[in-house]
């Protein structure tokens, strides 16, 4: 992105030396007989007064008219403010399109769409169309006539919103799948956009954010912040997971060494969120599994070190996921059933680890939850 330093010029300087050009000419001798001599045009009368006088009308026609209309926006760079692009109306649908998948939020998708299209559905492109930029072939699968008026269309801005909603959920469970078992490593909310600008499988390939992605994740980071502030304009109840106090404390001691939350990572310094909760406990203590369920994955991670997850099925139509990482041995198998209470693992310091101790997660239909207030803990 960094180019050459362009070159600067000074206006100050270039007024100065106009001037010069066009006040010092040389002064009348009094003892030539032409000094009354009427003289020619001068620069100024050439060339500056001419200037003025277009000046003049043009500013006259614009008062007459309230002024050039706004260059139409083109996605990028554009300085027109977030009401000019998008009814506060629409808020409410960008909620509902990312109420399944909470790392997503309105602002992020609102973001999106306007750098797919800065929410203008005027394209030359015939292969995509509306607010969302929908090609035929994704539409088929994301389309629906989610606002009831008899037709599903790209064109249709409710429409393109859920169904990006829908697309954007798809592409964060897969991610959030591959990051569950320590495939990629990064933000979901970065490795969900990345996933839809360059493909799941070149996330899977990188292991992390692609190169090739990072310009549409900036671009869409960089617009933040305006939707945000348009989503609080707008405000509206939103809905909370409910928990559950049903899982077993998964080591003897609930020592809490760094809580569930945005944190400055204590080995690459990045400040991310801490999708887990840390507890303290020594060398080989014995790790154990929080509720029956399914082995899911039980494996070595290069973040995670030994790690496991379990799959511990569904309560409420949501799915509830616990996963065990930094354990120095582990003691079951992909696809062995456990119950409340057995042996999985010790504790260790494998992966991107500074002690031993626990990172324990807590995931529902996909989404990383504070895992406290599912524990039971005995008084």
């Amino acid at each position: 992105m960094t180019e050459g330093t362009p070159l600067i010029e000074d206006p100050v300087a270039d007024e100065q030396a106009d001037a010069e050009g066009v006040f010092s000419q040389r002064s009348p001798d009094p003892g030539r007989s032409d000094q009354r001599r009427r003289r020619g045009p001068g620069p100024f009368a050439l060339i500056v007064a001419p200037g003025l006088v277009a000046l003049t009308a043009v500013s006259a026609f614009l008062a007459m008219n309230g002024g050039l209309s706004p260059a139409p926006f083109d996605g990028a760079g554009a300085t027109e403010t977030v009401t000019s692009k998008v009814d506060g109306s629409y808020v409410p649908w960008l909620r509902r399109a990312t109420s399944d998948c909470p790392v997503i939020t309105p602002a992020v998708l609102a973001a999106q769409i306007d750098q797919l299209s800065g929410w203008s559905d005027d394209t030359s492109s015939l292969s995509e169309q509306g607010i969302a930029r929908f090609t035929k072939a994704r539409w088929k699968i994301w389309g629906r006539d989610d606002d009831g008026n008899g037709r599903s269309s790209p064109r249709d801005p409710v429409d393109a919103i859920m169904a990006l909603g829908r697309q954007d959920c798809s592409l964060l469970r897969e991610v959030t799948a591959l990051r569950t078992r320590g495939t990629v490593n990064g933000e979901l909310v970065d490795l969900t956009l990345a996933a839809y600008t360059a493909g799941t499988d070149a996330v899977t390939r990188a292991g992390r954010v692609p190169a090739t992605a990072r310009h549409f994740l900036d671009a869409v980071k960089g617009r933040l912040p305006q939707y945000e502030s348009l989503v609080r304009q707008n405000p509206e109840p939103s809905g909370r997971w409910t928990t559950y106090a049903i899982l077993s404390p998964p080591v003897g001691t609930l020592t809490v060494t760094s809580p569930f939350g945005s944190r400055k990572h204590p080995l690459t310094g990045v400040t991310k969120l801490h999708t887990g909760v840390d507890f303290g406990a020594p060398e080989g203590a014995q790790v154990s599994a929080a509720r029956e369920g399914r082995v899911e994955f039980a494996g070595m991670t290069a973040a995670y070190g030994n790690r496991v997850v379990i799959d511990h099925g569904t309560i409420e139509d949501k799915r509830l996921e616990t996963t065990y990482s930094h354990l120095s041995s582990i003691q079951v198998s992909q696809g062995q059933s456990v119950s409340a209470g057995s042996p999985i693992g010790r504790v260790g310091s494998t992966g991107l680890s500074t002690g031993p101790h626990l990172h324990f997660e807590v995931l529902v239909n996909g989404q990383y939850l504070d895992p406290i207030p599912w524990l039971t803990v005995a008084n």
